[in-house]
């Protein structure tokens, strides 16, 4: 078959193409996370809780976990585990276009409707998976009142102290945010106030990216950073890629062009998934960021 530059089956292809493009350089939050299929209305899971198993220390020694005698059983240590459901819930967006505005408006239509369809629905998971966090986060630092990060008193504002110590909440719970895959996930606002301290810009530990990738701009302490925003201006958190959430997919991002032939066409971009939390200690939350 023979498709005309008109052919629905081109315009298809275009559209198609252009909104998961868009989505997936927004898709900032969801590249955190590990992705997993689903087949499943509802999903449940396991999440860890923050300790690390002991045993009990106020019993005989042969019950700690030093110090086992020869011959001797050993201590039974059980890690604490939630069982959490959620359902699948569904993105979408879709937008209709007219024959004539189709053919005629001097604005690409349909380049436009992809834009901000793939916005639309990237930005919406990327709200899920921020409440998930803001909900669930394993460890807290909580900046002091008049030593936010704008302070009006320049020189209270210390946000590599506060930073340093969120990473080592995370390492007494056995969480290694210096491996690379930690990332400081702030709003842009915040992010402004970092990069602006004098303590941070001279720090020899910052860098700067040239290419924005997946929201990454810049490096700080060992962590990447990551503009989304989502993130309330007040608040950031650091997160291990890969570790501290999983993103349940039901169905791909998916565009559909339904055609309505001398009326209209309707672009539809939707998603079926479910963010989850599976290591709460993996994430930490930075409060009060902003007077």
């Amino acid at each position: 078959m023979v498709d005309y530059a008109d052919s629905v089956a081109l315009r298809k292809e275009y559209v198609d193409t252009a909104v998961k493009a868009v989505a997936l350089v927004e898709y900032k939050l969801r590249t955190l996370c590990t992705i997993d299929s689903s087949n499943a209305y509802t999903e449940s899971y396991f999440r860890e809780t923050n300790t690390d198993p002991t045993s009990p220390t106020t019993v005989a020694t042969t019950t700690n976990i030093r110090g086992i005698p020869r011959f001797s059983p050993f201590p039974a240590g059980r890690v604490g585990e939630t069982k959490v459901s959620a359902l699948i819930e569904k993105y979408g967006m879709e937008q209709v276009i007219s024959m004539e505005d189709g053919l005629m408006n001097y604005i690409p239509m349909a380049a436009r409707a992809s834009l901000r369809l793939g916005r639309a629905v990237s930005k919406s998971i990327s709200g899920a998976i921020v409440a998930v966090m803001s909900a669930s986060f394993g460890n807290t630092v909580a900046v002091t009142a008049g030593y936010e990060w704008n302070s009006a008193t320049i020189e209270n504002r210390n946000p590599l102290k506060n930073i340093f110590d969120g990473i080592q909440t995370m390492r007494v719970d056995g969480i290694n945010a210096l491996n690379g895959n930690g990332y400081l996930v702030l709003n842009g606002d915040s992010y402004t106030d970092l990069i602006t301290n004098e303590q941070v810009y001279k720090n020899p530990t910052f860098k700067a990216y040239d290419i924005v990738a997946n929201g990454v701009v810049a490096q700080i302490a060992g962590l990447k950073i990551m503009l989304d925003e989502e993130v309330a201006a007040d608040t950031g958190y650091i997160v291990i890629k890969g570790e501290a959430m999983t993103w349940k997919v039901a169905q791909a991002l998916k565009i559909d062009l339904i055609e309505d032939p001398g009326i209209k066409d309707t672009i539809r971009a939707y998603e079926l998934g479910v963010c989850q939390l599976t290591a709460p200690n993996a994430v930490c939350k930075l409060t009060n960021l902003r007077a």
